[in-house]
């Protein structure tokens, strides 16, 4: 017959009381009483453990609620109806063109009294310019839809 080996001496600072096995028998089937299991006592923590602990449960929390917040506030503003007019066109979709003031010509002072007039060159004579920030649609676009980097060579 088996006997379980004597832990009576056995100490640790996690259990409360000296750990105590009943008897080995030949019942696989063992049932233990409830009061029999030792009563294991929390780890002694001190006051920076617990702060260290808190702050990175809260590090956390923000790491993750920060992106699914904004993803959320994306998701929520592409789902509504953007009719804010554009600023710098006023709505109109275009712009005047800043050479010519919005005249299509351009007037050079050449000396003595001399003027040459001669046709913009920057809208080509039209006076105005396609908006580059609504591109001409007059509607203001959100802040994220105007990432888009347009290579004009």
């Amino acid at each position: 017959m088996l006997t379980a080996p004597s832990l009576s001496g056995f100490k640790s600072p996690f259990i409360s009381s000296p750990l105590k096995l009943p008897p080995l028998s030949n019942s696989f089937f063992t049932h233990r009483k409830p009061n029999s299991y030792p009563c294991i006592r929390a780890v002694d923590l001190d006051q920076n453990t617990v702060i260290a602990i808190s702050v990175g449960v809260l590090s956390v929390a923000i790491g993750v609620g920060i992106p699914v917040f904004y993803e959320t506030q994306i998701d929520n503003a592409a789902k509504r109806e953007n009719t804010q007019p554009c600023f710098p066109c006023n709505g109109t979709g275009a712009q005047k063109c800043r050479f010519c003031l919005g005249t299509g010509n351009v007037t050079v002072e050449l000396g003595g009294g001399e003027k040459e007039v001669s046709r913009c060159i920057n809208c080509d004579g039209a006076g105005g310019l396609t908006c580059t920030t609504c591109q001409g649609s007059g509607i203001q676009p959100r802040y994220l839809d105007r990432r888009e980097f347009k290579d004009d060579d």
